[in-house]
């Protein structure tokens, strides 16, 4: 399936699940709206804190369908899983936008780790989560964003358990991709990064570590979402965690090096 096709099927009600796993040669992206009076803060946010929001593109007020990340995108209906904020609150989770879309939303994708696992799974390294078909685990860290206006918090980190010798080859293949997060930010024990039980994700779902395995933890584009949950403003519109917008752009593209 391409992702045009992926998105097709999100667009008509037909697929309603996590994304990881699904057309792992192209970039899938986190995605965050809200209102141009507060956009410019985010911008400068994401901008301060690149390891958790590396942006791969954002929109102008109003733009619904951003070409850099696909041909035939309606952001109002082509992501899976919808979350709705009024206040800091989770108010709503609707199957489209359409019914909430205003003229002043601005779009921001950021790039996200799901776009990296098709790459280790060709090099040889399982992802648990792939495997039992689950949402991987994301969990809240004690690692402090630097702050922009509103927007603060600290960072959500995704979980994915491996070997030391594929955790090894797993940074080195992540590094060349910090438009997606790039390398880990933490490998073994979670309790230095503030998380006192693997079994209880705040977002996704959990997963075993195995008596021979380290967690290995990656940045996560969940962060945003608990900054704009922290900043509390009237109206803020996000993907549910693990249900990303699947773009056209080739993983291979955003090699650093």
């Amino acid at each position: 399936m391409t992702p045009l096709e992926l998105r097709h099927q999100v667009r008509s009600g037909q697929f309603r699940q996590p994304t990881s796993g699904y057309c792992g040669a192209y970039a899938q992206a986190n995605l965050v709206i809200l209102p141009q009076a507060q956009a410019d803060d985010f911008l400068r946010f994401c901008q301060r804190n690149p390891r958790a929001c590396p942006l791969l593109a954002v929109g102008e007020p109003g733009q619904w369908n951003l070409a850099a990340l696909g041909a035939d995108m309606d952001l109002r209906s082509d992501v899976p899983g919808y979350n709705v904020y009024r206040a800091g609150q989770l108010s709503a989770q609707p199957l489209t936008l359409h019914e909430i879309w205003r003229d002043d939303l601005v779009v921001f994708a950021i790039g996200c780790s799901f776009s990296f696992e098709q790459m280790l799974m060709d090099a040889g390294i399982a992802l648990r989560h792939v495997e039992q078909r689950k949402n991987v685990a994301m969990y809240r860290s004690n690692i402090p964003n630097i702050a922009a206006g509103p927007f603060g918090g600290n960072m959500v980190v995704s979980m994915r358990p491996m070997k030391a010798r594929d955790a090894i080859r797993a940074i080195q293949i992540t590094s060349r991709f910090p438009a997606v997060h790039g390398a880990p930010v933490h490998l073994g024990d979670p309790a230095l990064i503030g998380i006192a039980d693997l079994a209880q994700p705040d977002y996704g779902d959990a997963v075993a570590v195995g008596a021979d395995e380290l967690p290995v933890f990656w940045a996560c584009g969940v962060t945003p979402q608990e900054a704009l949950r922290g900043a509390a403003l009237p109206l803020v519109i996000t993907h549910q965690p693990g249900y990303m917008l699947v773009t056209d752009i080739p993983n291979a593209s955003l090699a650093a090096f």
